[in-house]
């Protein structure tokens, strides 16, 4: 088997980004192109896979491979390798076959040792420079290698600025330079109990070693976590020769992308810094400038770079991020990839990009995520609202969030289980943050640009981020932040907006985001692909005008006990509860029926020509009563009964797994005339509303927690009787239909003999997953981010829906009931409905459609669009 491809002199032995990372693959490519690439090796990501798995050893032949690559390498880069003349130095960097901002950050400099610094001075004739390069590597590598923590480091390196009065690190002369090489070595001998490694070859198989390590990082698996990655996949290592972009005033680093990541508008984006290498742009240690800058410092690799990047982007279709180097006026490219975006950036350039003949409709359908089209949801600030503005920075990430603030990923975590919002304020972040990132709602640094860690990584995530706000001062001990006399505290409220770089104190409201042009013509050609329909959850009038405009074609599910806990409403529907004789119950349900009819007919106007499901009262009964002395008192008095009273039929009604217990069909069973009444209140508002407006209404009236045929056989006649007499009565006519959620495990085995009663299902996977998996959806959150965090689950069978169990028994249903009535309608009503995983194993179950939250419509209609086009 093959560990390392060469690429370097337009010679390039291939691979995809499977086998070579994404790093190596692009690497690879542009050497074919025949771009300024300085030449390397790429270790295969299957050498990470055997190192995992065989308690961190190299399989046999690894070193031999590498070491000819590295004689290769020499040759051609004219420097060998750890000599003390002429020494060759490499870079060393990370790279799975999906970009993940969790992987080891990159090394630069390895090789560089006592006697080889003085070989690099000579060579190049510049001292500083060589030391200058030294105390970057021994930075670098102790701590991404050895694990000493960086700020040791930064506080030796300000308080040589401050001894010698330099304004940045680049002003640090030869000797002082070589002073912090010295104080760097002792510090890294104090903190690990072992001197810096001086051999080349050691520092090689270190780092690589690192890089190895990192895919199992806690950084790592959570990035992977979060975006749905595969756990087995494992990482590339590229070593590559040096490029120098801190060789003075004619040298500089940085990163462009081809187009904006954040708005995608046509135009070259990036930033730089001269006399620098890339980390102190990445890792936002320095504020760079942005990249036109560059065409009146050096104009001519501008003029390359402008040029390269247009073609690096028609070779590979989509929008690149490159890195370059420019050393002594000479252009370099280390890397492109393609280039993380924001939900609204990513769908405009492929409607953009569909405009320009680059790539086709389906293909641009492929390209934006669910989970992009759900960021492009994200509040704005409400423009009306008074701002107290504290500081301003860049523009990092777009949206608005409002939270208190923390200083730590830790704090961020906890406050996300205690469910605050939170914003989370760093001097700048590092991919140790990334937990923290995404429970905040949102980011703001002192330091870093827009193409720093904390903007790419809230890009990806589609969290707001202010960046660059050098205003801002954190005093990390103290927990606290200051803006002139300004002081906010951990726990307080700031607001930051991410589209001007506002940061605001206290709490401003929001809006939701406007969906512009670019949207609707992308949804347009999603519509024309997908065979799925998309419905929506709305309990309301204002849920289903919300999810109509989303492009919801109907709802799928209407929870009637939704209705009940406004105020007065409750009141009556205590009255029904607590009624001590049959007459006083009807006399409550005759009160709520106008407020059930007025509901309904709310909804079936907001839905005209498309079907609404209204699923009958579903909850036990002691939901509705009064909980805690103050609510049972006012209670008694508003009624005119004793507070006893309440008490006792508060006793009477406790169940120790309400759950199972009396809710559902067993409350029609019980009290038919509850039923009755919302079958009534359905079908005249239906009549009503399609007699005004002159349009279809088309209800679907849904009998829940059905487990047996003969409870559905009672109750779909109750609805039956109940519709025909009111019809009747009105001397109208209403195209209605009776169907049943499969929420009950026992449903799903007799679904034939269900599906011979009624025309349509309805699966409430909510429960169906509580009840399958054995799980307390409100009591999971104690143990579930330890079953993930361990790889019990591999997602939150909440969130996702669990297809070898859960989804098993929609597979049983599905064939069943299609057994009993071979036209069945099947949809989907749970939460589940929303996930694009889900959405597409609905579509491979041949669903008719499926039942989300109105903001989620989108993320429906596009993930069921997705599932068709895929193979």
């Amino acid at each position: 088997m093959k560990y390392v491809y060469y690429f370097g002199a337009k010679e390039a032995e291939g691979g995809d980004a499977a086998l070579l990372g994404g790093k190596g693959a692009g690497l690879q490519s542009m050497v074919k192109l025949g771009l300024p690439v300085p030449p390397g090796l790429t270790i295969a990501t299957h050498v990470c896979q055997h190192f995992i798995q065989s308690n961190e050893s190299f399989p046999t032949g690894l070193k031999e491979e590498v070491l000819a690559a590295l004689h290769r390498l020499e040759k051609e880069a004219g420097a060998e390798f750890g000599s003390a003349k002429n020494p060759l130095l490499v870079s060393v960097r990370s790279g799975g076959a999906t970009s993940m901002p969790g992987m080891m950050d990159t090394v630069l400099n390895l090789g560089l040792n006592a006697e080889t610094v003085e070989g690099l001075a000579a060579a190049t004739g510049d001292s500083r420079f060589a030391f200058d390069s030294y105390r970057r590597f021994i930075q670098m590598y102790s701590e991404v290698v050895l694990g000493v923590s960086a700020h040791f480091f930064e506080s030796l390196l300000l308080a040589s600025k401050m001894k010698s009065g330099s304004a940045s690190d680049s002003d640090l002369k030869t000797e002082e330079l070589k002073a912090l090489v010295d104080a760097f070595q002792d510090l890294v001998k104090k903190e690990t109990g072992k001197a810096f490694p001086e051999d080349p070859h050691a520092q090689l198989w270190g780092a690589v070693s690192a890089v190895f390590r990192s895919w199992n990082s806690n950084r790592a698996v959570t990035y992977r976590r979060i975006h749905k990655l595969a756990e087995d996949g494992g990482t590339a290592v590229t070593v590559q020769a040096m490029v120098f972009g801190n060789r003075g005033p004619d040298s500089a680093t940085g990163v462009v992308f081809t187009r904006d990541p954040s708005t995608g508008e046509r135009r070259l984006f990036g930033e730089f810094l001269p006399n620098a290498q890339g980390e102190d742009v990445v890792a936002g240690i320095r504020t760079p400038l942005p990249i036109q800058a560059l065409s009146d410092l050096s104009p001519k690799p501008y003029g390359e770079l402008v040029s390269l990047a247009s073609m690096l982007e028609r070779h590979y279709r989509d929008v690149q991020d490159i890195e370059f180097t420019i050393q002594k006026g000479v252009l370099y490219l280390l890397q492109t990839r393609t280039a993380k975006r924001t939900a609204s950036a990513a769908v405009r350039v492929a409607v953009e990009m569909v405009k320009e003949g680059l790539i086709s409709q389906e293909e641009a359908i492929l390209r934006v995520t669910p989970l992009q089209i759900e960021q492009l949801l994200h509040p704005r600030l409400d423009p009306r609202a008074a701002k107290q503005v504290i500081a301003k920075g860049l523009p990092a990430s777009p949206g608005a969030a409002c939270g208190v603030v923390v200083f730590s990923s830790d704090d961020a975590e906890k406050f996300k289980i205690e469910q605050k919002s939170v914003i989370l304020v760093r001097h700048e972040t590092s991919p140790e943050d990334i937990a923290g990132m995404d429970a905040a709602v949102g980011v703001l640094t002192a330091l870093g640009g827009m193409t720093s860690h904390a903007a790419v990584v809230a890009r990806g995530l589609g969290k707001p981020c202010v960046a660059g706000c050098g205003s801002v001062s954190i005093d990390y001990p103290s927990q606290v932040f200051t803006v002139g006399t300004t002081r906010v505290a951990r726990g307080e409220w700031v607001t930051i907006d991410g589209a001007t770089g506002e940061v605001i104190l206290g709490q401003v409201a929001t809006l939701n985001s406007q969906l512009d042009q670019y949207f609707n013509e992308f949804m347009g050609w999603v519509d024309t692909r997908r065979k799925l329909g998309v419905r929506a959850n709305a309990d309301t009038p204002h849920d289903a005008k919300v999810a109509r405009q989303f492009g919801a074609q109907g709802v799928g599910l209407c929870r009637t006990e939704h209705m009940f806990f406004e105020a007065t409403r409750l009141q009556v529907v205590r009255e029904m509860i607590l009624a001590s004789t049959g007459e006083e119950r009807l006399k409550a349900i005759g009160r709520l029926f106008p407020m059930q009819k007025e509901d309904f007919a709310g909804i079936f106007k907001e839905m005209v020509d498309f079907p609404v499901t209204i699923r009958l009262l579903d909850p036990p009964l002691h939901e509705f009563l009064p909980k805690g002395e103050d609510e049972i008192r006012s209670t008694a008095m508003a009624m005119g009964i004793s507070a006893d009273t309440i008490r006792a039929k508060v006793r009477s009604l406790h169940e120790f797994n309400p759950m199972l217990g009396h809710r559902g069909c067993r409350l029609g069973i019980s009290f038919p005339e509850l039923y009755e009444m919302q079958t009534r209140a359905i079908i005249e508002a239906a009549v009503e509303v399609a007699s005004e407006t002159g349009h279809r209404v088309e209800p679907e009236i849904l009998i829940p927690f059905i487990s047996t045929a003969k409870e559905l056989s009672v109750l779909k006649a109750l609805v039956d009787r109940t519709c025909a007499e009111t019809l009747s009565r009105l001397r109208a006519e209403v195209v209605y239909s009776v169907g049943t959620m499969i929420e009950i495990p026992r449903a799903a085995f007799v679904a034939e003999s269900l599906a011979a009663q009624v025309p349509f299902f309805s699966f409430g996977t909510n429960d169906l997953t509580q009840m399958t998996l054995g799980l307390s959806r409100d009591d999971a959150g104690a143990f579930m981010p330890a079953y993930l965090d361990k790889g019990l689950f591999q997602e939150d069978p909440f969130a996702s829906l669990d297809e070898d169990g859960v989804g098993e028994l929609l597979k049983i249903a599905s064939e069943r009931g299609r057994k009993g009535r071979k036209d069945l309608k099947l949809g989907i009503c749970g939460e589940h409905g929303g996930d694009a995983a889900t959405v597409e194993f609905c579509h491979r179950l041949g669903f008719n459609y499926v039942s989300c939250s109105p903001f989620r419509v989108p993320v429906a209609r596009l993930a069921a669009a997705q599932a068709t086009l895929r193979p």
